[in-house]
């Protein structure tokens, strides 16, 4: 197996190029490579803004539309990653596998912030995915720290596929 992405579009303000999803599966593999992640499916969904707002409110307590959610399968608790060993041989140990969660993103949301940051929306989606991705996989960005690890880790996957501000 190796990471796959099972996709859908939700919306109906863009439709979606297949090269986007070249693209998207490309960061995929990268992020994955980059984080010790070789195998595992990631579904990712397009919406609009009215839907995202009702996941929001629902999942999260928060009453707005957001540009990504991320909703991570194998989270045990707050922030804790269960792992999950699914392997024959120990040299072949990859900590994480299966369904590693879903990603929803706003295409109403990330067209504005493509347009308020001034980079494409190829790079907005892009960067909204691998931010995504890194949520699934446990990363957060509570504070200054985290933050700060959590973009470089993105900027530096996005530059390897060209999708730079």
């Amino acid at each position: 197996m190796s990471l796959q992405l099972d996709w859908s579009n939700d919306q109906d303000k863009l439709e979606i190029p297949e090269e986007w999803i070249v693209t998207l599966e490309k960061l995929l593999k990268l992020a994955g490579e980059a984080e010790g992640i070789l195998d595992g499916e990631v579904s990712l969904t397009f919406t609009n803004d009215e839907e995202i707002h009702k996941l929001n409110r629902e999942y999260r307590g928060i009453d707005r539309p957001t540009d990504v959610l991320s909703f991570a399968m194998q989270e045990d608790g707050v922030d804790e990653l269960d792992i999950i060993f699914e392997v024959e041989h120990e040299e072949d140990a990859d900590p994480i596998s299966g369904m590693l969660g879903d990603i929803i993103i706003s295409v109403d949301t990330a067209i504005a912030q493509s347009e308020e940051y001034g980079h494409s929306l190829e790079r907005e989606i892009g960067f909204l995915f691998v931010h995504g991705f890194l949520h699934l996989i446990g990363y957060d960005h509570q504070d200054d720290e985290t933050e700060a690890e959590m973009t470089a880790k993105q900027e530096a996957i996005l530059q390897q596929v060209g999708l730079t501000r």
